[in-house]
Protein backbone atom coordinates (compact mmCIF):
# COMPACT_ATOMS: atom_id res chain seq x y z
CA UNK A 1 0.00 0.00 0.00
CA UNK A 2 1.77 3.50 -1.04
CA UNK A 3 0.76 6.52 0.24
CA UNK A 4 2.42 9.01 -2.24
CA UNK A 5 0.28 11.49 -2.76
CA UNK A 6 -0.34 12.80 -6.58
CA UNK A 7 -2.85 15.85 -7.77
CA UNK A 8 -6.57 14.52 -7.86
CA UNK A 9 -7.21 14.66 -11.64
CA UNK A 10 -10.35 14.21 -11.73
CA UNK A 11 -11.70 16.78 -9.25
CA UNK A 12 -12.78 19.86 -11.21
CA UNK A 13 -14.00 22.87 -10.49
CA UNK A 14 -17.90 22.20 -13.02
CA UNK A 15 -21.63 23.09 -12.60
CA UNK A 16 -21.61 19.29 -11.50
CA UNK A 17 -19.04 18.26 -9.62
CA UNK A 18 -16.65 15.23 -10.92
CA UNK A 19 -17.26 14.98 -14.55
CA UNK A 20 -14.48 13.42 -15.68
CA UNK A 21 -15.60 12.77 -19.16
CA UNK A 22 -17.12 16.41 -19.57
CA UNK A 23 -20.29 15.99 -20.05
CA UNK A 24 -21.88 19.12 -18.35
CA UNK A 25 -19.18 21.19 -20.71
CA UNK A 26 -19.53 19.58 -23.86
CA UNK A 27 -23.51 19.59 -24.03
CA UNK A 28 -24.72 22.88 -22.18
CA UNK A 29 -23.93 26.76 -22.19
CA UNK A 30 -21.40 28.68 -20.25
CA UNK A 31 -24.81 30.28 -19.34
CA UNK A 32 -26.93 27.24 -18.14
CA UNK A 33 -23.65 25.94 -16.35
CA UNK A 34 -23.47 29.55 -14.70
CA UNK A 35 -27.04 28.88 -13.58
CA UNK A 36 -26.35 25.64 -12.03
CA UNK A 37 -23.32 26.47 -10.41
CA UNK A 38 -25.32 29.19 -8.70
CA UNK A 39 -28.01 26.50 -7.78
CA UNK A 40 -25.55 24.77 -5.97
CA UNK A 41 -23.63 27.38 -3.99
CA UNK A 42 -27.64 28.16 -2.55
CA UNK A 43 -28.20 24.42 -1.85
CA UNK A 44 -24.52 24.53 -0.35
CA UNK A 45 -25.13 27.32 1.64
CA UNK A 46 -28.93 27.85 2.24
CA UNK A 47 -30.28 24.03 1.88
CA UNK A 48 -27.63 21.66 3.12
CA UNK A 49 -27.67 22.88 7.01
CA UNK A 50 -30.93 22.12 7.22
CA UNK A 51 -31.23 18.30 5.99
CA UNK A 52 -29.78 16.67 9.32
CA UNK A 53 -32.36 18.18 11.24
CA UNK A 54 -35.43 17.82 8.30
CA UNK A 55 -34.66 13.84 8.01
CA UNK A 56 -34.76 13.57 11.74
CA UNK A 57 -38.00 15.22 12.00
CA UNK A 58 -39.59 13.99 8.64
CA UNK A 59 -40.36 17.41 7.49
CA UNK A 60 -39.64 19.84 4.95
CA UNK A 61 -38.26 23.15 6.29
CA UNK A 62 -40.36 26.11 4.16
CA UNK A 63 -36.58 27.66 4.44
CA UNK A 64 -35.62 25.49 1.90
CA UNK A 65 -37.98 25.81 -1.26
CA UNK A 66 -38.13 29.91 -0.45
CA UNK A 67 -33.98 29.24 -1.13
CA UNK A 68 -35.18 28.00 -4.55
CA UNK A 69 -37.72 29.47 -6.21
CA UNK A 70 -36.07 33.09 -6.38
CA UNK A 71 -32.91 31.59 -8.53
CA UNK A 72 -36.23 31.00 -11.22
CA UNK A 73 -34.63 27.51 -11.88
CA UNK A 74 -36.99 26.56 -14.27
CA UNK A 75 -35.89 29.43 -16.76
CA UNK A 76 -32.94 30.98 -14.92
CA UNK A 77 -31.53 34.74 -16.68
CA UNK A 78 -29.27 34.96 -19.68
CA UNK A 79 -30.82 31.02 -20.98
CA UNK A 80 -32.31 31.17 -23.94
CA UNK A 81 -36.29 29.09 -23.63
CA UNK A 82 -35.24 27.21 -25.61
CA UNK A 83 -32.54 25.58 -23.68
CA UNK A 84 -33.96 26.21 -20.27
CA UNK A 85 -37.10 23.97 -21.61
CA UNK A 86 -34.69 21.11 -23.01
CA UNK A 87 -34.55 18.05 -21.38
CA UNK A 88 -31.05 18.34 -21.32
CA UNK A 89 -31.09 21.69 -18.88
CA UNK A 90 -34.04 20.11 -16.57
CA UNK A 91 -32.03 16.95 -16.60
CA UNK A 92 -28.77 18.98 -14.93
CA UNK A 93 -30.90 21.00 -12.79
CA UNK A 94 -32.44 17.57 -11.38
CA UNK A 95 -29.07 16.19 -10.75
CA UNK A 96 -27.75 19.25 -9.21
CA UNK A 97 -30.56 19.38 -6.70
CA UNK A 98 -30.26 15.23 -6.19
CA UNK A 99 -26.63 15.66 -5.49
CA UNK A 100 -26.97 17.80 -2.76
CA UNK A 101 -30.70 15.76 -1.02
CA UNK A 102 -33.19 13.96 -3.10
CA UNK A 103 -35.77 14.87 -1.08
CA UNK A 104 -34.92 18.63 -2.13
CA UNK A 105 -34.89 17.24 -5.71
CA UNK A 106 -38.41 14.97 -5.48
CA UNK A 107 -39.67 18.48 -3.87
CA UNK A 108 -38.49 20.64 -6.68
CA UNK A 109 -38.97 18.16 -9.48
CA UNK A 110 -43.03 17.65 -8.30
CA UNK A 111 -43.38 21.28 -9.43
CA UNK A 112 -40.70 21.47 -12.80
CA UNK A 113 -41.37 17.69 -14.22
CA UNK A 114 -44.38 16.22 -12.93
CA UNK A 115 -46.94 18.58 -12.43
CA UNK A 116 -45.41 20.75 -15.28
CA UNK A 117 -45.37 18.36 -17.53
CA UNK A 118 -48.94 17.32 -16.81
CA UNK A 119 -50.30 20.60 -17.79
CA UNK A 120 -48.15 21.26 -20.99
CA UNK A 121 -48.85 17.88 -22.63
CA UNK A 122 -51.86 17.59 -20.94
CA UNK A 123 -53.59 21.01 -21.39
CA UNK A 124 -54.85 22.44 -24.00
CA UNK A 125 -52.74 25.47 -25.57
CA UNK A 126 -55.13 27.78 -23.37
CA UNK A 127 -54.59 26.28 -20.02
CA UNK A 128 -50.86 25.61 -20.68
CA UNK A 129 -50.41 29.10 -21.57
CA UNK A 130 -52.14 30.29 -18.77
CA UNK A 131 -51.01 28.30 -16.12
CA UNK A 132 -47.20 27.67 -17.37
CA UNK A 133 -45.87 30.77 -16.28
CA UNK A 134 -47.32 30.70 -12.46
CA UNK A 135 -45.94 27.20 -12.27
CA UNK A 136 -42.51 28.58 -13.22
CA UNK A 137 -42.32 31.18 -10.56
CA UNK A 138 -43.77 28.53 -8.24
CA UNK A 139 -46.79 31.07 -7.28
CA UNK A 140 -49.36 28.24 -8.25
CA UNK A 141 -47.72 24.64 -6.39
CA UNK A 142 -49.07 21.60 -8.09
CA UNK A 143 -48.51 17.85 -7.86
CA UNK A 144 -49.24 14.71 -9.79
CA UNK A 145 -51.76 12.47 -7.96
CA UNK A 146 -52.19 9.04 -9.74
CA UNK A 147 -51.45 6.14 -7.63
CA UNK A 148 -53.96 4.36 -5.14
CA UNK A 149 -54.05 2.45 -2.35
CA UNK A 150 -54.32 -0.39 -4.07
CA UNK A 151 -53.03 0.20 -7.40
CA UNK A 152 -49.18 1.50 -8.03
CA UNK A 153 -47.67 -0.67 -11.20
CA UNK A 154 -50.89 -2.09 -12.49
CA UNK A 155 -52.55 1.49 -12.26
CA UNK A 156 -53.41 1.70 -15.80
CA UNK A 157 -55.92 -1.13 -15.60
CA UNK A 158 -56.87 -0.89 -11.84
CA UNK A 159 -57.24 3.08 -11.54
CA UNK A 160 -60.36 2.99 -9.63
CA UNK A 161 -60.96 6.96 -9.08
CA UNK A 162 -64.05 8.26 -10.68
CA UNK A 163 -65.46 11.01 -12.29
CA UNK A 164 -69.02 11.75 -13.23
CA UNK A 165 -70.37 14.75 -15.33
CA UNK A 166 -73.27 16.37 -14.20
CA UNK A 167 -73.92 19.30 -16.28
CA UNK A 168 -70.64 21.65 -16.48
CA UNK A 169 -69.29 20.15 -13.33
CA UNK A 170 -67.25 16.99 -12.57
CA UNK A 171 -67.55 14.94 -9.28
CA UNK A 172 -64.55 13.22 -8.28
CA UNK A 173 -64.54 10.04 -5.62
CA UNK A 174 -61.19 8.24 -5.09
CA UNK A 175 -58.59 7.49 -3.28
CA UNK A 176 -54.83 8.27 -4.11
CA UNK A 177 -51.58 7.45 -2.14
CA UNK A 178 -47.73 8.35 -2.25
CA UNK A 179 -48.20 11.70 -3.27
CA UNK A 180 -45.38 14.02 -2.28
CA UNK A 181 -45.38 17.85 -1.94
CA UNK A 182 -49.20 17.67 -1.47
CA UNK A 183 -48.90 19.35 1.69
CA UNK A 184 -47.91 22.65 0.71
CA UNK A 185 -49.83 22.33 -3.01
CA UNK A 186 -52.57 24.69 -4.33
CA UNK A 187 -53.58 22.71 -6.26
CA UNK A 188 -53.72 18.33 -7.28
CA UNK A 189 -53.23 17.15 -10.80
CA UNK A 190 -55.85 14.05 -9.94
CA UNK A 191 -56.26 11.03 -12.16
CA UNK A 192 -59.50 9.47 -12.80
CA UNK A 193 -61.61 7.40 -14.81
CA UNK A 194 -64.51 8.59 -16.19
CA UNK A 195 -67.53 6.33 -15.65
CA UNK A 196 -69.56 6.96 -18.82
CA UNK A 197 -66.77 5.69 -21.37
CA UNK A 198 -64.09 3.93 -18.83
CA UNK A 199 -61.11 6.28 -20.33
CA UNK A 200 -58.77 8.43 -17.99
CA UNK A 201 -59.14 12.24 -17.86
CA UNK A 202 -57.11 14.80 -15.44
CA UNK A 203 -58.28 17.46 -13.32
CA UNK A 204 -56.93 20.00 -11.52
CA UNK A 205 -58.42 20.39 -7.85
CA UNK A 206 -57.98 22.76 -5.68
CA UNK A 207 -56.10 20.86 -2.28
CA UNK A 208 -58.79 22.81 -0.21
CA UNK A 209 -61.83 22.20 -2.03
CA UNK A 210 -64.64 20.70 -0.02
CA UNK A 211 -64.64 16.43 0.01
CA UNK A 212 -60.71 17.02 -0.48
CA UNK A 213 -58.67 15.08 2.78
CA UNK A 214 -55.10 14.64 2.98
CA UNK A 215 -53.36 12.34 5.70
CA UNK A 216 -49.46 11.93 6.06
CA UNK A 217 -47.39 8.85 5.30
CA UNK A 218 -45.60 8.61 8.90
CA UNK A 219 -42.63 5.55 9.67
CA UNK A 220 -40.83 6.24 5.68
CA UNK A 221 -37.29 4.78 5.83
CA UNK A 222 -36.48 6.41 2.75
CA UNK A 223 -37.44 10.41 1.50
CA UNK A 224 -38.27 11.24 4.99
CA UNK A 225 -38.10 14.88 4.64
CA UNK A 226 -40.59 14.63 0.89
CA UNK A 227 -44.09 14.43 2.82
CA UNK A 228 -46.01 11.92 0.93
CA UNK A 229 -49.90 12.31 1.26
CA UNK A 230 -52.42 9.46 1.64
CA UNK A 231 -55.31 11.91 -0.32
CA UNK A 232 -59.42 10.99 0.22
CA UNK A 233 -61.69 12.80 -2.30
CA UNK A 234 -65.29 12.24 -1.50
CA UNK A 235 -67.97 14.29 -3.71
CA UNK A 236 -65.45 16.38 -5.11
CA UNK A 237 -66.55 19.25 -7.85
CA UNK A 238 -64.70 20.96 -10.10
CA UNK A 239 -65.85 22.40 -13.25
CA UNK A 240 -65.15 21.74 -17.05
CA UNK A 241 -62.80 24.34 -16.90
CA UNK A 242 -60.51 22.30 -14.32
CA UNK A 243 -60.26 19.46 -16.48
CA UNK A 244 -57.16 18.70 -18.80
CA UNK A 245 -58.23 18.77 -21.89
CA UNK A 246 -55.48 16.56 -23.68
CA UNK A 247 -55.85 13.64 -21.56
CA UNK A 248 -58.89 11.28 -22.62
CA UNK A 249 -56.82 8.17 -22.31
CA UNK A 250 -54.52 5.94 -20.52
CA UNK A 251 -52.04 6.36 -23.86
CA UNK A 252 -52.61 10.44 -23.02
CA UNK A 253 -50.91 9.51 -19.23
CA UNK A 254 -48.56 7.32 -20.58
CA UNK A 255 -47.13 9.85 -22.80
CA UNK A 256 -46.51 11.71 -19.99
CA UNK A 257 -45.37 8.92 -17.62
CA UNK A 258 -42.51 8.61 -20.27
CA UNK A 259 -41.62 12.02 -20.28
CA UNK A 260 -41.13 12.14 -16.93
CA UNK A 261 -39.37 8.81 -16.45
CA UNK A 262 -36.39 10.06 -17.66
CA UNK A 263 -36.09 12.95 -14.77
CA UNK A 264 -36.12 10.13 -12.30
CA UNK A 265 -32.96 8.52 -14.40
CA UNK A 266 -31.26 11.63 -13.96
CA UNK A 267 -32.05 12.23 -10.39
CA UNK A 268 -30.97 8.80 -9.85
CA UNK A 269 -27.54 9.99 -10.96
CA UNK A 270 -27.29 12.75 -8.88
CA UNK A 271 -27.45 10.70 -5.68
CA UNK A 272 -24.59 8.90 -7.27
CA UNK A 273 -23.11 12.02 -6.74
CA UNK A 274 -24.25 12.93 -3.82
CA UNK A 275 -22.59 9.46 -2.44
CA UNK A 276 -19.67 10.34 -4.19
CA UNK A 277 -18.98 13.34 -2.82
CA UNK A 278 -19.60 12.06 0.77
CA UNK A 279 -17.46 9.10 0.56
CA UNK A 280 -14.45 11.25 -0.53
CA UNK A 281 -15.24 13.89 2.27
CA UNK A 282 -15.40 11.19 4.42
CA UNK A 283 -11.75 9.82 3.36
CA UNK A 284 -10.27 13.21 3.40
CA UNK A 285 -10.91 13.20 7.27
CA UNK A 286 -10.49 9.66 8.40
CA UNK A 287 -7.61 8.22 9.29
CA UNK A 288 -7.12 3.97 10.59
CA UNK A 289 -3.97 2.31 11.44
CA UNK A 290 -1.94 5.69 11.36
CA UNK A 291 -2.93 6.32 7.54
CA UNK A 292 -5.45 8.61 6.19
CA UNK A 293 -8.13 5.78 4.40
CA UNK A 294 -7.99 7.61 1.10
CA UNK A 295 -4.70 5.66 0.63
CA UNK A 296 -6.13 2.52 1.29
CA UNK A 297 -5.96 0.13 -2.03
CA UNK A 298 -9.76 -1.34 -1.41
CA UNK A 299 -11.20 2.12 -0.56
CA UNK A 300 -9.75 3.33 -3.84
CA UNK A 301 -11.20 0.54 -5.62
CA UNK A 302 -14.74 1.21 -4.20
CA UNK A 303 -14.26 4.83 -4.98
CA UNK A 304 -13.23 4.00 -8.45
CA UNK A 305 -16.43 2.06 -8.85
CA UNK A 306 -18.36 4.26 -7.54
CA UNK A 307 -16.81 7.03 -10.47
CA UNK A 308 -17.88 4.13 -13.06
CA UNK A 309 -21.35 3.67 -12.15
CA UNK A 310 -21.90 7.72 -11.91
CA UNK A 311 -20.10 8.66 -15.28
CA UNK A 312 -22.18 5.46 -17.23
CA UNK A 313 -24.75 6.65 -16.11
CA UNK A 314 -24.01 10.19 -16.94
CA UNK A 315 -23.42 9.03 -20.01
CA UNK A 316 -26.48 7.30 -20.37
CA UNK A 317 -28.97 10.25 -19.50
CA UNK A 318 -26.98 12.69 -21.18
CA UNK A 319 -27.45 11.20 -24.68
CA UNK A 320 -31.14 10.15 -23.70
CA UNK A 321 -31.81 14.04 -23.27
CA UNK A 322 -29.99 14.44 -26.71
CA UNK A 323 -31.94 12.49 -28.41
CA UNK A 324 -35.05 13.69 -26.67
CA UNK A 325 -34.32 17.39 -27.62
CA UNK A 326 -34.25 16.18 -31.00
CA UNK A 327 -37.51 15.02 -30.80
CA UNK A 328 -36.91 11.46 -30.73
CA UNK A 329 -38.89 10.04 -27.16
CA UNK A 330 -38.99 6.34 -26.72
CA UNK A 331 -40.66 4.89 -23.85
CA UNK A 332 -38.14 2.07 -24.04
CA UNK A 333 -35.26 4.28 -23.80
CA UNK A 334 -36.64 6.44 -20.59
CA UNK A 335 -37.47 3.37 -19.22
CA UNK A 336 -33.53 1.52 -20.00
CA UNK A 337 -32.47 4.95 -18.27
CA UNK A 338 -34.61 4.37 -15.38
CA UNK A 339 -33.73 0.72 -14.79
CA UNK A 340 -30.43 1.28 -14.96
CA UNK A 341 -29.06 4.21 -13.55
CA UNK A 342 -31.73 3.32 -10.18
CA UNK A 343 -30.06 -0.51 -10.25
CA UNK A 344 -26.57 0.63 -10.07
CA UNK A 345 -27.64 4.01 -8.19
CA UNK A 346 -27.78 1.02 -4.77
CA UNK A 347 -24.56 -0.57 -5.53
CA UNK A 348 -23.38 3.24 -5.49
CA UNK A 349 -24.44 4.30 -2.58
CA UNK A 350 -23.94 0.93 -0.88
CA UNK A 351 -19.90 0.88 -1.36
CA UNK A 352 -20.33 4.76 -0.07
CA UNK A 353 -21.72 2.96 2.87
CA UNK A 354 -19.35 0.59 3.32
CA UNK A 355 -16.16 3.11 3.06
CA UNK A 356 -17.77 5.00 6.13
CA UNK A 357 -18.24 1.96 8.31
CA UNK A 358 -20.12 2.58 11.14
CA UNK A 359 -20.31 6.20 10.51
CA UNK A 360 -22.12 5.39 7.69
CA UNK A 361 -25.85 5.02 8.82
CA UNK A 362 -25.30 8.30 10.83
CA UNK A 363 -26.77 11.21 9.27
CA UNK A 364 -24.13 13.36 10.07
CA UNK A 365 -21.79 11.98 7.57
CA UNK A 366 -24.03 12.34 4.82
CA UNK A 367 -23.83 8.75 2.82
CA UNK A 368 -26.93 7.32 5.20
CA UNK A 369 -29.45 9.88 3.44
CA UNK A 370 -28.27 8.55 -0.13
CA UNK A 371 -28.37 4.86 1.13
CA UNK A 372 -31.49 4.91 2.18
CA UNK A 373 -32.81 7.38 -0.43
CA UNK A 374 -31.28 5.18 -3.06
CA UNK A 375 -34.15 2.72 -2.25
CA UNK A 376 -37.17 5.05 -2.92
CA UNK A 377 -35.90 6.28 -6.20
CA UNK A 378 -35.03 2.85 -7.59
CA UNK A 379 -38.99 2.27 -6.84
CA UNK A 380 -40.89 5.15 -8.07
CA UNK A 381 -42.22 6.35 -11.26
CA UNK A 382 -41.59 2.87 -12.93
CA UNK A 383 -40.30 -0.12 -10.86
CA UNK A 384 -37.35 -2.04 -12.09
CA UNK A 385 -39.77 -4.78 -13.20
CA UNK A 386 -42.00 -2.80 -14.89
CA UNK A 387 -39.49 -0.62 -16.52
CA UNK A 388 -37.70 -3.99 -17.33
CA UNK A 389 -40.66 -5.40 -19.19
CA UNK A 390 -40.98 -1.87 -21.47
CA UNK A 391 -37.66 -2.74 -22.63
CA UNK A 392 -38.02 -6.25 -23.09
CA UNK A 393 -41.07 -5.47 -24.81
CA UNK A 394 -38.75 -3.29 -27.27
CA UNK A 395 -36.10 -6.07 -27.81
CA UNK A 396 -38.72 -9.13 -28.44
CA UNK A 397 -41.69 -7.40 -29.72
CA UNK A 398 -43.40 -9.57 -27.45
CA UNK A 399 -45.16 -8.06 -24.36
CA UNK A 400 -44.75 -10.00 -21.13
CA UNK A 401 -47.02 -7.51 -19.49
CA UNK A 402 -51.06 -8.70 -17.98
CA UNK A 403 -53.25 -8.41 -20.87
CA UNK A 404 -55.42 -6.07 -17.96
CA UNK A 405 -52.68 -3.74 -17.20
CA UNK A 406 -52.14 -1.84 -20.58
CA UNK A 407 -49.01 -0.81 -20.57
Amino acid sequence: MSNTRSKPALIADTAIGIDPLGFAETHLSSAARAALTELQGVLDIEVRPLLAEAWETATMPPAILQAIAPLNVMRPAGITAEESDSSLYSGFRNYVLARTDVSVATLVNAQSGLFRTTVLLGGSPEQAEQLDPKIRDFSLAGVFALTEPEHGSDIAGGLSTTARRTGGEWVIDGTKRWIGGAVSADVIAVFARDIEDKQVKAFLVPRQAAGVTLNTIGGKIALRPMQNSTITLSGVRVPESARLQKINSWRDVARILGAMRSDVAWIATGLQAGALDAALTYTRGREQFGHSIGGFQLVQEKLARMLGNLTASLGLVTQLSVRQDRGIRRDENSSLAKMWTALHARETVALGREIAGGNGILLSHDSARFFADAEAVYSYEGTHEVTSLIVGRALTGVSAFLPSTNY
